[in-house]
């Protein structure tokens, strides 16, 4: 569909598997790229968009020196935010414990950042989707994380799981971008690319 990425060798820079799921189903051809130990921190006084830009681009930089001209590079970082407090993965699953409770009977947003990326160009976009989770108890909070491990993902939770058919109310945007890619947006971003 996109003769316009035939001359380019694409890479996703990315270990997740749901991403590497959500590219595939776009039917671009890409191979998987990871590099160890970028550094996922940011400056302070970013808003949730800016640091999953921020990220996302700071990812982009960190392979540059592994392209080569055909080379172009995929790269993303997905934040939850609520209330102005960004949930990133959960140190262990008594903070993804806390991070539920605060998820729960409230509205957050996810936003991903996407770096679109050769030796000559670099672009990035961000994509924001609100979540509305119904109230859940305890035993619900205990049982989604004893039983999926939550542990790589951010705000805890992935919305393709247990949790997302048992507490997801209501979703405005977009339903992959919660899985960690938007891929409309990035589809239309390698279009023009």
């Amino acid at each position: 569909m996109l003769d316009n990425l035939s001359q380019y060798d694409i890479v996703l820079a990315s270990a997740s598997p749901r991403r590497q799921e959500l590219l595939t189903q776009l039917d671009i051809p890409f191979r998987v790229m990871t590099l160890d130990g970028i550094d996922e921190t940011y400056p302070d006084g970013l808003t949730p968009e800016g640091i999953a830009r921020y990220i996302s681009s700071h990812k982009a930089e960190a392979y540059r020196s592994n392209m080569t001209p055909q080379m172009l590079i995929i790269t993303a970082d997905t934040i939850v935010s609520i209330n102005g407090e960004v949930l990133g993965k959960p140190r262990d699953e008594d903070d993804a414990v806390r991070m539920l409770h605060k998820l729960s009977g409230m509205t957050h947003q996810v936003v991903t950042g996407v770096t679109v990326a050769t030796l000559q160009r670099k672009k990035t976009i961000d994509v924001t989707t609100h979540v509305t989770f119904s109230t859940l108890t305890e035993e619900e909070i205990t049982h989604y994380v004893k039983t999926f491990h939550p542990l790589d993902k951010a705000g805890a939770y992935g919305i393709q799981e247990w949790i997302g058919m048992a507490a997801v109310e209501n979703i405005s945007g977009s339903y992959w971008n919660v899985m960690g890619l938007p891929v409309r947006q990035l589809y239309r971003l390698l279009k023009t690319f």
